[in-house]
This record gives C-alpha cells, structure tokens and sequence, in this order.
C-alpha cells in the first residue's frame, strides 16, 4: 500500500519466509508457498497483503478483513474471517515491524562524495561512508564505516560518530561524540551552547559552556531536537533511547539507557533521568530533579519535584497520577453540586 515513487517493495515474499521474519508459527495447515505482495492495515488489506492485529480495538476490522495473511496473537485466532491464513505470535506489533522492514528495508546509499560538499583533509571517513551535497564536514573529525551524512550537514571540528550511523539533511553537530547506529533526523542541533547565564543589573552574563555531548549506540532523534552541550559536565542520552521531534535537552541533562521521550517536551538543565523512562507530548521537567527508572510522565505534566523510581505522575504541577484523577474526579463531583444548587 505504500507510494512505489518513495517507498521500495522488495516483496513477494512466501508465508514461511513472512512467519520466519516475524518470529512466528503459522496455524493450521497453510500453504508455506504462497506468496504475499505487501503490508496493508486491516480495512484496506486484500487478499495477496499482510496485516496484524495487536490491538482488540480492531477485533471488529480483524473480523471483516479480507487481508490474505494476518499476525495475531493465538488467543484471538478463532475469531479470524474464513480463508484467511494467521501468523501467531506474542508480540503481533514487533511481528509486524520485523515483517514490514523486510518488504521495506533501509535504503542503501552509494559510498561517495556529493557536489559541493566541503570535507576538511584532516578527517578521517570510514570505509562506505556517504556525504550528501553541500555537507561540510570539519578537520579532526571522525565518521565510521558506512555512515551517511545528509544533504547541508554540518560536523564541526573533532565531531566523532561511529558506525553505521545516519546524520540526515540540514543536521549540525558540535562539541560531540555520537556511538554507532545513531540517528539523527532532519534539522537535529547538537552540542550548541547551553542557555547559561549568570544575571547583573548591567545585563546578563554568559557562561562558557565548557561540556560536551555524548550520544550513546543505538539512539534515535527526532527531526529539529535540539541537545545543548553540558556547562562543566557532559550532556549524555544513554543507550538505545529515543526522541522524539521538537524536544529541547538542555545542559548537563542526563538521559539513562532506553527512555522515550515525546514530541515538544522540555527538560531543564541537569535533571537525571533513569533508565526505561517515558515522558509523554509536551512533558516539562525542571532542572536538578531526579526521575527514576522505569518513571513515567504523562503528556503536558510539569514536573517540579523529583519522581521516584517506577513512579506515574500527571498534571501541572505533576502529582502522583492516582491523586491526580481524584482531584479531577472531586472536581466533577464539585461542579455537578453548584449545577444542581442553581437551577
């Protein structure tokens, strides 16, 4: 279902090749060689897609669907459409995800130079490495093997990024050292000076920001994010977490290993975040706190305080989220009464 002027199939696949990618166990008695052309969501699916079903929202489509194949966790296989043959497998989304990226793979790009693109003779690129046109690239760095640099990039002065990275279009990069396999989407700013100051009657002052960015493997960030460089300390996003579009990471933020934070949320300068923390849309943390592990904050909270680990906290002020939906519910209550009392 995917626009072909964008979008590469590399389909049809067999059903044993779609149930080998996905980690999964065809039920019955489905022909292993049939094939499958391409990935469609349950309404829109015909007979030669695939599909899944992880969400009992949509047990009603998965029941009408004419999707050929469909992944779905075995509990909910009798409720499949007649005809229609299942993968079964615990985790029906990551099934999916696993399949879909075999019809839809990464594309490759050609190891080379574009036109126009600036590279110091001081740095060093790794064997495969693509440099999109107009990019500059800064003496001292370092890019390793088969990394792509985006159209207009910038990688200022003694930038090292590892492996199997992807810098897209329009990215710059200071003060910064990137792991292997990280991401950076469109627009990305990395390692610009924090939002330090030191206030006078004369006018502020600015505060050297003498820290730097350290980006560990596997890490994903969104299209216009901003990282700020730490002041003394590093700003450091831990292994494997990801970040959504139009986030602001200030100054000495700590982000632990495999936190997901959402779109348009801010986090002050030197607040810790453990690891595996969620932070919903438009979160806002304070600085100095300190989230535990596995925290998380609901969308639009304001978090001034500091939340523990395993904590939910919701609301502006953020509050434990039980005490939130009390108060919220006590409001209703409250609300209800004064309607009552002036009619």
């Amino acid at each position: 279902m995917a626009d072909p002027r964008f979008f590469d199939n590399h389909g049809p696949f067999t059903l044993a090749e779609i149930a080998q990618a996905a980690g999964g166990v065809i039920a019955g008695d489905g022909d292993d060689g049939r094939l499958f052309s391409d990935v469609a969501p349950l309404a829109a699916a015909g007979p030669n897609d695939l599909s899944f079903l992880d969400n009992r929202k949509y047990l009603t489509e998965f029941e009408c669907s004419k999707a050929g194949v469909c992944i779905v966790l075995p509990s909910l296989a009798q409720r499949a459409p007649p005809g229609m043959l299942l993968v079964l497998c615990e985790q029906p989304y990551k099934s999916y995800a696993l399949v879909a990226r075999k019809f839809y793979p990464s594309p490759l790009y050609p190891a080379g130079i574009g036109a126009g693109a600036v590279i110091d003779a001081s740095a060093r690129l790794g064997e495969g490495v693509h440099v999109g046109p107009g990019a500059v690239i800064g003496p001292g760095v370092e890019i390793g093997a088969r990394s792509y640099v985006g159209a207009l990039a910038v990688i200022a002065a003694q930038v090292k990024i590892g492996m199997d990275a992807w810098i897209g279009p329009h990215v710059s990069i200071s003060h910064a050292l990137l792991g292997d396999r990280v991401t950076l989407h469109p627009g990305v700013r990395i390692g610009q000076d924090g939002f330090g100051f030191a206030p006078d009657p004369a006018g502020f002052i600015r505060v050297p920001q003498l820290g730097r960015v350290i980006i560990q493997d596997d890490c994903d960030i969104g299209a216009n994010t901003t990282i700020d460089r730490g002041t003394t300390a590093d700003t450091v996003i831990g292994e494997g977490s990801w970040i959504d579009n139009l986030v602001q990471i200030a100054h000495n933020v700590r982000v632990g290993r495999r936190c997901i934070i959402a779109a348009q949320t801010g986090i002050s300068g030197s607040t810790e975040l453990g690891d595996y923390v969620l932070i919903g849309g438009q979160g806002g943390l304070t600085g100095h706190l300190k989230i535990g592990d596995a925290a998380q904050i609901g969308a639009q909270s304001g978090v001034m305080r500091d939340v523990e680990a395993g904590g939910r906290v919701v609301g502006s002020p953020a509050l434990p989220a039980k005490q939130h939906f009390r108060m919220v519910a006590a409001l209703a209550r409250l609300s209800k009464l004064r309607e009552k009392s002036d009619e």
